[in-house]
């Protein structure tokens, strides 16, 4: 199983940091190089406990979806996602806030498998772990510019 572990600094409040990254529509903006849908479930405004979504996107090369539910959730300081249907063998995405000093550390610990055995063992070495880690960084990127700039206003409503 491959992990990855993120820390992003925001300089937002924590609320409002944790309620764009529990946003479908900002994973929308966030994920435009995927061409990520949200085509069923919750497929606009804030995912709560319980609730799904199913993403289709374009990752390497192949259109695929997949289903997650979010398992855990206490705001605003962690949610988790696990999928439920999809490529990977299985994953969980755990989302940490913590308030610092006005801002918001975001941690991310995403741990995946890659399915058909060995061979999916090595594609997670050699290039799939590279590939989600960059996926994350750019998702976290667009999260962290909208919630410091004006933009959020667009995407929650106080």
């Amino acid at each position: 199983m491959a992990k990855i572990h993120l820390e992003t600094f925001i300089n937002a409040p924590i609320e409002r940091v944790f309620d764009l990254a529990r946003s479908i529509d900002l994973h929308k903006l966030s994920t435009k190089g995927t061409n990520e849908e949200a085509i069923s479930g919750r497929t606009s405004g804030l995912i709560n406990l319980g609730e799904t979504v199913t993403w289709r996107a374009k990752h390497l090369g192949i259109y695929q979806n997949l289903t997650v539910e979010i398992t855990q959730f206490d705001r605003p300081n962690l949610f988790a996602d696990k999928m439920i249907k999809g490529a990977f063998s299985s994953m969980n995405h755990v989302h940490q806030f913590e308030k610092l000093d006005g801002k918001t550390k975001m941690t991310d610990t995403f741990e995946f498998k890659a399915p058909l055995g060995i061979l999916g063992k090595l594609a997670e070495i050699i290039f799939l772990k590279n590939y989600m880690t960059r996926f994350l960084l750019i998702r976290n990127e667009e999260l962290k510019s909208i919630a410091e700039g004006n933009e959020w206003r667009k995407l929650l409503i106080d």
